[in-house]
């Protein structure tokens, strides 16, 4: 296309017509504007007559016609150029609005990113990213903890607002509610898990405000274990009612393994050959063997094997459990294993037959370095709950300071008869 210019009766002012596009019943014009600053020319496209006149331009003077607009550009440029101020060309011009926009719209991120709200980043952010991350039961417990204590008290409050006083004030409703020191903590640790993961993403600085509160003292861990009697009393009831669930207790009574290891076990992670079973993913993140005893060794052999990815102990609909079948507890109550027991730590549950696994290797003297291995701890202070179980060892320790205490009072004896005579 060769491109005929047009003056018009403006100066520094033209334009050529499209070859078939029309505005309104003219032919579609584009404008050039020309001007020269001492001995320097500058000419400059400055658009589409159809394109019309910008806002900008409009807003100033909401009756310009379009060559009139044209004409101011000459003005603008022109007098930039000769003082060396302002944009001196339409490109220059673009670019300092589009690096304005930008800034504009960096100063607008970063202000949102500072006034983000607790319950915008918990939703948006945190929750979205938990549920790819961590296990169902886990990332459900913390959406009930920010569902139930944080959101009405913090929820509207940005990040960066959040102290101390507000995760106080948190714990008091909690404990008015007489929550458990337990429970407290889980709401507090899934609070310092959102901060500490907000900080990591740049949005606030500095350490959890639940540092600096202090969590009510407390021991969940349980007592409660079986005696070699009670013990046959529950499997042989549990076998006259259902033969799997009394397999899976017999299995954590006689392994140590936990519930989720029990209700995930697969075929292929069984050898009895070797007496071994194998635990894929354990609660510690590592993976660990459990012996058999010949009583579990022999329940496996007896049992029909499956392919390897094939659930030992799978539900009605072949699908994992993820809690022990109620008929454990209708024995348990059946026994009256609880009775009378309001202490939580005193009652019998399934976990009591991993407890009571621990609780037996301590009574019969069995290091505890051994029993943690055998139980999956993943740090010795955990095992260290069955200390006092281990065979005469705090027994030996009371009769050794009794008698240095008596041999201590027969030397103060003699000596102060020596001391006389």
């Amino acid at each position: 296309m060769t491109i005929k210019w047009i003056k018009t009766v403006h100066k520094g002012l033209r334009y050529y017509e499209h070859e078939n596009r029309k505005h309104g019943k003219k032919m579609d014009r584009y404008y050039s504007i020309r001007f020269k600053v001492g001995r320097k020319d500058y000419t400059y496209g400055v658009g589409w007559w159809s394109e019309g006149i910008p806002d900008e331009a409009r807003q100033k003077d909401p009756n310009i016609g379009f060559e009139e607009y044209c004409l101011s550009q000459i003005r603008i440029y022109k007098a930039n150029v000769k003082d060396g101020s302002g944009p001196k060309s339409p490109k220059e011009k673009r670019k300092i609005a589009a690096e304005k926009e930008s800034q504009e719209l960096e100063a607008q991120v970063r202000k949102e990113i500072e006034n983000k709200t607790l319950t915008q980043y918990f939703n948006n952010d945190y929750y979205p990213n938990a549920k790819t991350m961590k296990k169902e039961s886990s990332y459900e417990k913390e959406e009930q903890h920010f569902r139930l204590w944080l959101e009405p008290e913090i929820g509207n409050k940005p990040l960066k607002d959040i102290t101390h006083l507000d995760i106080q004030r948190i714990k008091k409703k909690m404990l008015d509610a007489e929550k458990s020191p337990r429970y407290i903590q889980y709401v507090m640790a899934t609070a310092r898990q959102v901060w500490n993961t907000a900080r990591r993403d740049g949005l606030i600085t500095g350490d959890s405000p639940t540092r600096s509160v202090k969590i009510p003292k407390f021991d969940n861990r349980r007592q409660r274990f079986l005696s070699p009697t009670e013990a046959d009393l529950l499997l042989n009831t549990l076998k006259e009612r259902n033969e799997q669930v009394y397999q899976m207790s017999l299995l954590s009574l006689y392994t140590g393994m936990r519930a989720s290891e029990v209700f995930n076990l697969t075929c292929g992670c069984i050898d009895t050959k070797r007496g071994i079973i194998m635990i894929m993913d354990a609660k510690s993140g590592k993976g660990r063997a459990v012996f058999m005893t010949e009583q579990v060794k022999s329940m496996f052999l007896d049992m029909h094997r499956g392919k390897n990815s094939d659930l030992v102990f799978p539900d009605s609909k072949g699908h994992a459990y993820t809690e022990i079948p109620t008929l454990f507890r209708d024995v348990v109550a059946e026994l009256k294993f609880n009775d009378h027991v309001s202490d939580p730590r005193q009652r019998l549950c399934f976990h009591s037959l991993r407890h009571s696994f621990g609780s037996w290797h301590a009574e019969a003297g069995t290091n505890l370095y051994i029993i943690k291995e055998l139980l999956g701890h993943g740090s010795i202070t955990l095992t260290e709950r069955y200390s006092h179980l281990t065979k005469g060892t705090l027994q030996n320790a009371s009769k050794n300071i009794e008698q240095t205490i008596t041999r201590g009072k027969k030397q103060q004896g003699a000596n102060v008869v020596k001391f006389v005579g």
